[in-house]
């Protein structure tokens, strides 16, 4: 008696289990993308809610707040992220945002909201600059100017006479190497002196977030090159 053979010959029967295996592998395949994008999805949406928090908490506005978010998606998309902290990154792409609206935050403000600390920030934003070619443009003392005023209850004729305490000595070139927030600090603490608005160096070191050796040093040495008499 012979046995009936079974349907088809041995090569379409593994045909069919190599189809099978294929099968499998494409649909694990498609799984793990749906996995990854999922992953992705919520990392973004965990990155996009820390920057509207932090925007809110340094009271930046929207355009600063949408280019932080645009310079933290390049990072993403150019694989930045991966095997480094999201904290640095977030950090380093609100600055980088500020720099690049002139939106006037020190580092000491970043550092504050972030808890993230000076040299990294500029650490990451050097690295993120180079990888994604952007310019990292630096800070004028001007731009601090009118936040320093307004957070020292300073009037007008304060900031006016700053400016033009910074601008003369931008055209004498005597900035040149200075951090531009102590020369901003050092401008406000001469002009409210000029203009029978003091304050103490206490109170500007605070409010500027440089020392107040840093102060002396630079309110000093501007009152010197620019001829400025200071009582």
């Amino acid at each position: 008696m012979h046995e009936e053979e079974p349907e088809g010959n041995v090569e379409e029967a593994f045909g069919r289990s190599d189809m099978d295996r294929e099968r499998l592998q494409r649909l694990s395949e498609r799984q793990r993308r749906k996995r990854l994008s999922r992953t992705i999805g919520k990392q973004r949406l965990v990155a996009q809610a820390e920057i509207d928090r932090l925007s809110a908490l340094l009271a930046i506005p929207e355009e600063t707040r949408e280019g932080s978010l645009a310079i933290y998606r390049q990072a993403w998309e150019n694989d930045l992220i991966h095997g480094r902290s999201i904290e640095k990154i977030l950090a380093a792409s609100i600055y980088m945002a500020c720099r690049k609206t002139k939106e006037p935050k020190t580092l000491d403000e970043i550092e504050n909201a972030t808890k993230v600390g000076r040299k990294d920030i500029i650490k990451t934003c050097k690295l993120l600059a180079k990888r994604l070619g952007m310019r990292l443009a630096p800070a004028s003392p001007e731009e601090y100017v009118r936040s320093f005023c307004a957070k020292l209850n300073l009037k007008q004729p304060v900031e006016d006479r700053a400016l033009e305490i910074i601008n003369e000595a931008l055209r004498r070139d005597i900035t040149s190497g200075r951090g531009p927030t102590g020369i901003a600090a050092s401008a406000i603490y001469i002009a409210a002196i000029l203009c029978d608005d003091r304050k103490t160096q206490k109170d500007v070191a605070e409010v500027t977030g440089v020392t107040e050796v840093t102060l002396r040093v630079r309110y000093k040495e501007l009152a010197r090159e620019l001829g400025i008499k200071v009582e």
